[in-house]
């Protein structure tokens, strides 16, 4: 008498149940939720409530009056206004030498010499200063009385220069005060990148010949894209949004050459000019504007070169 062979089945995984792969796709979500509200209350809903608030005249207490594109026509006319956006073009081009000087100081810094972590700790300084702290050395620096640079020029016989008192030069001052935390957070980003970078690719090369600058440029650059992309970012926004450095230093002055558009804002918005929001948002939309076209250059850019590949 023969028994019938048992049915061989295969084995299946147990199957998720609906709540659990939704629990699984919803819990991040629920983690980045407060950055979330936060970051729509603080910063979105701010930057929606400017463009409306530019259309209207408005002291911040009392009745908006509506004139829709006025505030924008009397910035046209407005040589304060012409005069610090070419300060904030001017920052925005020399601000950039940051990220080339913050390179080559991360790849000095990337080296095993002796006392690195004293020069790491030099140069990272200036990242974790307040930024008022610096403006108020390279005040003293530049003073005409007793600053260092005076007494340097001194030495080798030049006069003195009245840096922050000279329309000529104030603007470029106060930008070199800038670059000095700057390089140091472009080297912080720099320093991180060259961890990630594939030691097997920059062997390769150095068996193919490559070196020096052929290296840096073929081997090293292209694997420290993200770390320069970041870096371009924070740099275009910081020398767009610079305020503190020219708060400290100049006020503003001589004359008004050292505004740049969102000192001006502040001052037509809520200091000597008279409590003009209207006026100081439609400022606000403008920079706003200009920060975002760089942004979305850069975003553009990295995605044609991400499809590209």
């Amino acid at each position: 008498m023969t028994t019938p062979a048992l049915a061989q089945t295969e084995y299946e995984p147990p199957q998720r149940s609906w709540y659990k792969r939704n629990e699984i796709a919803i819990t991040p979500w629920l983690f980045l939720l407060p950055a979330i509200l936060f970051f729509m209350v603080y910063v979105i809903f701010p930057i929606i409530q400017s463009f409306g608030v530019s259309t209207v005249t408005w002291d911040g207490l009392g009745e908006k009056e509506f004139v829709g594109l006025g505030n924008y026509r009397e910035l046209w006319d407005d040589p304060a206004f012409w005069t610090s956006l070419r300060n904030n073009l001017i920052w925005l081009v020399l601000y950039l030498l940051a990220i080339p000087a913050g390179l080559f100081i991360a790849l000095f810094l990337n080296q095993t010499v002796t006392g690195i972590r004293i020069y790491k700790s030099l140069f990272f300084f200036p990242f974790v200063i307040s930024q008022v702290v610096v403006g108020l050395v390279f005040s003293w620096f530049y003073d005409p009385t007793f600053g260092l640079l005076n007494a340097i020029l001194g030495s080798v016989g030049l006069g003195p220069i009245n840096v922050l008192g000279d329309p000529t030069y104030v603007t470029y001052g106060i930008i070199v005060a800038g670059l000095w935390p700057q390089t140091a957070y472009c080297m912080i980003l720099y320093l991180t990148g060259l961890n990630a970078v594939d030691p097997e690719q920059v062997e390769a090369a150095r068996l193919d010949g490559a070196k020096g600058w052929k290296m840096l440029w073929y081997v090293i650059v292209p694997q420290l894209k993200p770390a320069t992309f970041i870096a371009f970012v924070v740099t275009i926004v910081g020398a767009l949004r610079s305020f503190d450095l020219i708060s400290i230093m100049t006020n503003g002055g001589p004359f008004g050459e050292s505004r740049v558009l969102s000192f001006y804002m502040f001052e037509v918005a809520l200091s000597e000019y008279g409590f003009r929001m209207g006026y100081g948002a439609a400022i606000a939309v403008v920079l706003f504007l200009i920060m975002l076209c760089f942004i979305a250059y850069f975003l553009w850019s990295m995605y044609n070169e991400e499809k590209g590949r």
